[in-house]
C-alpha cells in the first residue's frame, strides 16, 4: 500500500506518467466486468449510458414516469437519490412499479451522509453509489494536523462505518460505485492531501482497498469535478495508481459535475469526457445539465458514438514513446510570443469566414462586432472574435480597430494594405516565398507533416494545425510533442472542420477535438471552420459562424485558459432539489450574464452545497423550502434568505465584493 507523508507531493506519489495504452492509437482500457442487474459493465461491453430523475423519491408514479422517458431516450442504469431511508425504502416500490410495466433498467441508489439508508437500499437496487468524502465524514471545512496514529484511527472509524455496506452488497450481488467528488473531499483528505486529483484518488482508494480486503470486486470508480481539467487529471491518475498498487482495473464512470445547462454544459462535458475518452478511458457516462435527465442521454450518446468504429476509421500515427506533457499537473506548453499569439498571451479565436461574402458591417455581427451608427462606432461583446480569415475573398470595407483579417498569400500578395491583412501559406509557399510579413505569418500545416526549425527560421509565423485523421486530437498531440521535442516554440492554432450537417453535434466534437489538447496546456488559438453544402446561402453561413464563434470562446473558458462569460455551475437537479433549478438558473442568468469571468454556482441542496461548487465565487444554494443559503467561496454569509428576495441579495453581495457593474445599454 501507498504510503504518504504529510507533506506528500503529487511527484512523490507517481511513479510514472502512464495512464493510457497508447496515446496515437485508439486502444479502450482493459478492465475487469461488473454485474449491475442485466446490464454488465466494464470493456468486454459497449460504453454504457446513464442518468439521474430529478422527481422526488416519494413520488412513485412521477419517478416511474421519468424513468421510462430516460430510458427511452437511451438510459441503460438509472440513478435515483436516496437522502434517507424512507427514500430508500420507496426504491422498491419504484422498481416493482418499473418492472410491472416492463421495465428492467437496473437502479442505482444516489447515497449522501446515511449509511443505514445504503445499507437497506442495497437489498433492493441493482447498486448503490457512495460519495467517500461524506459517506463517513462530516464537512467542517476545517484543516486538522493529524498525527499518523491520529490519521490511522480515522480510517479505522470509515472501516467500521463501511464493512456493513460492503458485505451485505457481497450478499445480495448488489455493485457498489465509489464516486469521488472534487468539491466534497472530507476534511480529513484535505488537510493531508489538500485540495488536488491526489486527494480526490487516495479519497477513493481508502473505501477501494477494504473492498479488495473483503474480495469484494462488483466497483465502479469515478472522480468528478465542475472543472474539466481536475477531472481529466484526476481519472488519469486514478488509473495510474490503480496499476502502481496492483490493484484490479476497474470499470470508470465519467461525468463532469454541474456541467450546466445548452450549450455550456454540453461544451464543459465533452472537454472532461471527450478527452478521457480519447485516451480509451471510460465504461459509462453520465452527462450532468441542468435539463431535463432525458435530454441528457442523447448527448452521451453522441460523445461515446464516435469511438464505435474508431479503430478501423483511423489513419495509423507515430507512437509517442515518452511523453514530455504532464498528464495529472496542468502546465501550458512554453511559446515565444509572435505578435499576440503565445508567450503570456490567452489563446487566440479565428473565425473562418473564408466562404463568406464579408461585403457590410452588418456581417461582422456574427462574430462579435458590430456597428452602432448613431455614435458612428463600433463595439464588440465579450465573445468578439480576434481575427477573421477571409481566405480569397477579403472583407471589402475596413475592419474594426482590434480586428485582424488574414487571407491566402496569392492575394495578401497583391494587396494594398498589407500592414492590416496578414498572410495565410502553404508549407511549400512559405518555403519559395520571397516576400513575408514582417510581423505575423500564417503557415497551414498538417499534423502528420515532420516540420524542422530550419524550415521556419528567422520569421514569425504561427502555425494553423490541422488533420483529416478520425482520431484527430492525438493526431494533432503527435505533432506538438514533436515540436516540445525538437525545441521549437512557434505558436500553434488547432483548426478543426466540421460539415454543417452535424451542427447539432458541433459543440461535442469541437470540445473534444480542441479541448483535450488545451486540458494538455497545447495550443495557443483555435480557428473552426465548416464544409457547407452548396444551397446554404450567405445568411445562414453566417448564423453558423456566429454558432462556431460562441463554441470557440466556450471551449477556451472549459479549459479554463480564457474566461470570456460570467459561468454557472448549476447541478443538473434531482429528487434532493429544493427549488426550480431550470429556472432559477435561467433567472440569474438573465441578471448576471454580463459579469465576465465571474463563477456562480447554483445547487439545488444542501447535499450539492458548499462543496460541489468548490470552484464557483459565489453560491445560491436551497436550505429548505422557500429557503436559500447564500455563500461567498465555500463560506455562506446569508441563510434562510426567502427565494423571492434571494437573487436580489446575492447581487448585494457581488456588489459588496466590487465586482459588479451594471449591463451597458446599447442603442441598436
Amino acid at each position: 500500500m501507498l504510503t504518504l507523508n504529510d507533506t506528500v507531493s503529487l511527484q512523490d506519489a507517481i511513479t510514472s506518467y502512464h495512464y493510457s495504452q497508447s496515446l496515437t492509437e485508439y486502444i479502450r482500457r482493459k478492465t475487469i466486468t461488473v454485474k449491475i442487474g442485466d446490464i454488465p459493465l466494464g470493456s468486454e461491453y459497449p460504453i454504457r449510458v446513464q442518468s439521474m430523475t430529478t422527481v422526488d423519491t416519494m413520488n412513485t408514479e412521477g419517478s416511474i414516469e421519468q424513468v421510462i422517458r430516460m430510458v427511452e431516450s437511451g438510459c441503460e442504469y438509472v440513478r435515483i437519490t436516496a437522502p434517507s431511508v424512507k427514500e430508500a425504502q420507496n426504491l422498491e416500490n419504484i422498481r416493482k412499479g418499473l418492472r410491472a410495466r416492463g421495465y428492467t433498467v437496473p437502479l442505482i441508489a444516489d447515497i449522501h451522509f446515511t449509511p443505514n439508508a445504503a445499507e437497506l437500499a442495497a437489498r433492493i437496487v441493482e447498486k448503490v453509489r457512495i460519495n467517500p468524502g461524506n459517506y463517513a465524514d462530516k464537512k467542517r471545512f476545517e484543516l486538522i494536523d493529524y498525527t499518523e496514529d491520529e490519521y490511522q484511527r480515522e480510517l479505522d472509524r470509515i472501516r467500521e462505518k463501511f464493512i456493513p455496506l460492503l458485505k451485505i452488497c457481497k450478499e445480495y450481488g448488489t455493485a457498489m460505485r465509489i464516486g469521488t467528488n472534487h468539491g466534497s473531499l472530507s476534511d480529513r483528505i484535505m488537510s493531508r492531501y489538500g485540495d488536488s486529483p491526489l486527494g480526490m484518488v487516495e479519497s477513493a482508494l481508502e473505501f477501494l482497498r477494504i473492498c479488495e480486503e473483503f474480495n469484494y470486486y462488483d466497483v465502479v470508480l469515478s472522480m468528478k469535478s465542475s472543472n474539466p481539467l481536475v477531472m481529466v487529471e484526476a481519472y488519469r491518475l486514478l488509473v495510474n495508481r490503480l496499476d502502481a498498487e496492483g490493484l484490479k482495473p476497474y470499470p470508470l464512470h465519467l461525468g463532469v459535475t454541474e456541467a450546466g445547462e445548452g450549450e455550456d454544459g454540453r461544451i464543459k462535458s465533452a472537454v472532461g469526457i471527450g478527452t478521457l475518452l480519447e485516451d480509451g478511458l471510460g465504461d459509462t457516462v453520465r452527462v450532468s445539465l441542468t435539463e431535463d435527465p432525458e435530454f441528457e442521454a442523447p448527448v452521451a450518446v453522441a460523445l461515446i458514438g464516435r469511438y464505435t468504429n474508431r479503430a478501423v476509421e483511423t489513419t495509423p500515427i507515430r507512437p509517442i514513446t515518452a511523453s514530455p506533457i504532464h498528464p495529472f499537473q496542468y502546465s501550458r506548453r512554453k511559446t515565444k510570443e509572435v505578435f499576440n499569439f503565445g508567450g503570456g498571451n490567452v489563446p487566440r479565436v479565428i473565425a473562418d469566414l473564408s466562404a463568406i461574402e464579408v461585403t457590410q458591417y452588418e456581417d461582422l455581427r456574427s462574430v462579435g462586432h458590430f456597428y452602432l451608427p448613431v455614435p458612428d462606432k463600433w463595439k464588440m461583446n465579450d465573445i468578439g472574435v480576434d481575427f477573421i480569415y477571409t481566405g480569397a475573398r477579403p472583407s471589402t470595407f475596413m475592419l474594426p480597430m482590434g480586428l485582424k483579417e488574414i487571407v491566402d498569400y496569392e492575394v495578401w500578395k497583391t494587396a494594398t494594405n498589407q500592414e492590416h491583412q496578414f498572410p495565410l501559406f502553404t508549407l511549400a509557399e512559405f518555403e519559395q516565398a520571397t516576400e513575408r510579413s514582417t510581423t505575423l505569418n500564417f503557415i497551414k500545416i498538417d499534423a502528420a507533416t515532420q516540420l524542422t526549425q530550419e524550415q521556419i527560421a528567422g520569421v514569425p509565423v504561427v502555425l494553423l494545425l490541422q488533420t483529416d485523421n478520425a482520431h484527430a486530437m492525438p493526431a494533432l498531440r503527435r505533432f506538438m510533442v514533436d515540436l516540445i521535442d525538437k525545441g521549437m516554440d512557434c505558436p500553434v492554432v488547432i483548426q478543426r472542420t466540421y460539415s454543417t450537417e452535424n451542427s447539432d453535434e458541433l459543440s461535442l466534437f469541437a470540445a473534444t477535438d480542441c479541448g483535450g489538447l488545451l486540458v494538455d496546456g497545447l495550443g495557443d488559438g483555435i480557428m473552426l471552420s465548416a464544409q457547407y453544402a452548396a444551397e446554404v446561402d450567405n445568411e445562414e453561413r453566417l448564423k453558423y459562424a456566429k454558432q462556431q464563434n460562441s463554441i470557440a470562446f466556450g471551449i477556451l473558458q472549459a479549459g479554463r485558459t480564457r474566461m470570456s462569460k460570467t459561468e454557472y455551475i448549476s447541478c443538473p437537479s434531482c429528487g434532493r432539489t429544493l427549488f426550480d433549478l431550470q429556472e432559477t438558473t435561467a433567472l440569474i442568468r438573465k441578471r448576471t450574464d454580463h459579469l465576465k469571468g465571474v463563477k456562480i454556482g447554483i445547487m439545488g441542496c444542501i447535499v450539492n452545497g458548499p462543496g460541489e461548487m468548490a470552484d464557483a465565487d459565489y453560491g445560491y444554494v436551497g436550505i429548505g423550502k422557500d429557503k436559500i443559503a447564500l455563500y461567498r467561496g465555500q463560506q455562506v454569509v446569508k441563510k434562510s434568505v426567502v427565494a423571492n428576495n434571494a437573487v436580489d441579495e446575492l447581487i448585494n453581495i457581488i456588489k459588496e465584493d466590487g465586482k459588479w457593474f451594471e449591463p451597458e445599454a446599447i442603442e441598436l
